[in-house]
């Protein structure tokens, strides 16, 4: 009885699925045909990075029955990586994938879609956006560029980056070169180093050469690709300027008014899910790149005390100034270092406490 009922049970439940997927593509048989481009900021061979542009692609055009096509291209098939902003707002090309934090040369407002240093982890980053308002005060400034935004990824909290020689404490930074863009090299700055803006595929030289000293790039996986390891042995944590970086799908905002609802929904659902599955590749695939790091030679430090509470010192004043200068800065600091704090006191209690206890594996 129970086996029959099991049975009948399913058949509708394939029914129903199968009822629902004719009438999706029903639907999608009477929708237009539109033709996208898509430019990323991120070169090919950092797979997890620039996966997210054809997983986009895949399931939009999955979810409309293959009408709404987006055809991906790397960082300088189109444009070159930094000079997405300007592609997707001029309409050069419909969509883009990138980090706000490239574009704070524009406005210093751009970072907070990103992240800040000292800021939100990535589960915090996307409460923010998704549920603290932060995604509704980021298209309202980004309006002005003609563009709408979707969370589209996140790596998690970074890696400090690689040195050429250790760093003992916060005179050690003096004068030192050093591959660190957006606030962090303003941070950096200030305490006495002298950043460098380096493309990525220009950082190994650099460093083999010791015309960096220096260079922070992601973490463990993507660092390992681009062989770091080999150039400079100390390996530092954590990345106080980017502990949980959003990247972004940047649309051209009268594009996005052109498509049908349908669409505008399997675009949303599809960057959504995006979002969550980079964290999670980045999540899976570090502890091992980590692993054969440190095999490799790498020696992990973690930064000496007096530097991280000197760059949260500067990163704090860094806030105020901007704030003071910029309005639209303001007006999204204020809600977003109040949600910063809300966050950090609740993870303390739960997040935080448990991660301490946990014995290191052996």
């Amino acid at each position: 009885m129970e086996r029959r009922s099991f049975l009948k049970k399913a058949g509708l439940g394939a029914a129903a699925g199968t009822a629902a997927a004719t009438g999706a593509n029903a639907l999608a048989a009477d929708g237009p045909s539109i033709r996208w481009r898509l430019t990323s900021s991120f070169p090919k061979s950092l797979d997890a990075l620039w996966g997210a542009a054809p997983q986009l692609a895949k399931r939009v055009s999955e979810l409309t029955g293959g009408k709404f096509d987006i055809r991906p291209f790397a960082a300088g098939e189109i444009v070159p990586g930094l000079q997405v902003l300007d592609a997707v707002q001029r309409g050069t090309v419909e969509c883009g994938h990138t980090a706000g934090y490239y574009y704070v040369g524009k406005d210093a407002a751009f970072a907070f879609e990103a992240g800040l240093p000292f800021g939100l982890t990535a589960r915090q980053q996307n409460a923010w956006l998704y549920h603290g308002g932060g995604l509704q005060m980021t298209r309202e400034f980004l309006k002005g560029y003609n563009i709408i935004n979707f969370p589209g990824g996140n790596t998690g909290t970074q890696m400090g980056g690689w040195w050429r020689k250790e760093v003992k404490n916060l005179n050690d930074l003096k004068g030192l070169k050093v591959r660190i863009p957006g606030f962090g090299g303003k941070i950096m700055a200030a305490l006495g180093a002298v950043p460098q803006t380096i493309a990525g595929g220009d950082i190994y030289p650099a460093l083999e050469k010791g015309t960096i000293d220096a260079a922070e790039w992601v973490g463990p996986y993507d660092d390992e690709k681009l062989g770091f390891q080999k150039v400079a042995k100390f390996y530092y944590y954590p990345g106080f300027w980017e502990p949980g970086p959003s990247l972004s799908f940047y649309i051209n905002l009268d594009a996005w008014n052109k498509l049908p609802k349908s669409y505008q929904a399997a675009l949303e659902v599809a960057a959504a899910e995006v979002n969550v599955t980079m964290t999670a590749e980045y999540d899976a695939k570090n502890p091992a790149a980590l692993s054969r790091l440190i095999q490799a030679g790498a020696q992990l430090r973690i930064y000496p005390r007096d530097i991280l509470d000197a760059a949260y010192k500067e990163s704090e004043k860094l806030y105020a100034d901007e704030s003071k200068n910029n309005p639209q800065f303001k007006k999204i600091f204020t809600s977003w270092n109040r949600f910063r704090n809300d966050q950090n006191n609740w993870f303390r209690v739960a997040e935080n406490s448990m991660a301490s206890y946990i014995p290191r594996s052996k």
